[in-house]
């Protein structure tokens, strides 16, 4: 059986809301215009303090105020949950995929207790061997050192890593993973720049794609 790996933020959940939450009652704090919900998808994908960094040039933040305003923004986001949702199909997928005796994680960027926490709240949590963040590690993603640690604790099999944007195909590649490209989710520029073995935009076709790989 496959050992499969998630990305979290735009492909198990649309957690731009919450996010955008988070970071306009930073930005309110400041008096300054909150970020849209299309900036704030343009800015998820590297990380929190990549988020902040992004979020502050938006609305000119001196730079050096980049370490209080991250504390801040890591404080929020922990309980940033109430407006999360699962995309549709994506939990009958996963427990599809669990029953057929695959093993499933999720390497993300998004901090490990708030994706932790978010999980908990969705009730998919337990779904998962294993959850690495983006501060589990001195690296996080497009480097590969955290998709092939999450895959080292995982079961022996074929590995395959499951994400939306730019960066987690960079992950897949350096990390030699074959990746399946989530569509509908927060990624920058055109699916033909990227490189995948498969694309979906439902989570209903992911045990055939999955079964097809392995």
């Amino acid at each position: 059986m496959a050992r499969i790996v998630f990305d979290l933020d735009g492909t198990l959940i649309d957690s731009a809301p919450d996010i955008r939450e988070a970071a306009n009652g930073l930005l309110e704090d400041e008096g300054l215009p909150p970020l849209s919900i299309s900036e704030t998808r343009r800015f998820i994908g590297e990380g929190s303090p990549t988020f902040v960094r992004l979020m502050m040039a938006a609305r000119d933040i001196e730079p050096d105020r980049h370490a209080p305003l991250l504390a801040q923004f890591l404080d929020r986001l922990k309980g940033a949950v109430a407006l999360t949702r699962v995309y549709p199909g994506a939990k009958a997928a996963l427990d599809a995929l669990a029953q057929a005796g695959h093993s499933l994680a999720i390497c993300t960027n998004k901090p490990e207790a708030p994706a932790r926490a978010v999980l908990d709240h969705l009730g998919l949590l337990p779904r998962f061997a294993e959850v690495l963040g983006g501060d589990s590690l001195p690296q996080r993603k497009p480097a590969p050192e955290p998709l092939l640690a999450v895959l080292d604790r995982l079961p022996a099999g074929p590995a395959i890593y499951i994400g939306d944007s730019e960066v987690d195909a960079a992950t897949a590649e350096a990390a030699g993973v074959p990746f399946l490209l989530f569509t509908e989710g927060y990624r920058k520029g055109a699916v033909h720049d990227m490189r995948w073995q498969a694309t979906f935009a439902d989570h209903a076709r992911l045990p055939e794609l999955i079964a097809a790989l392995v």
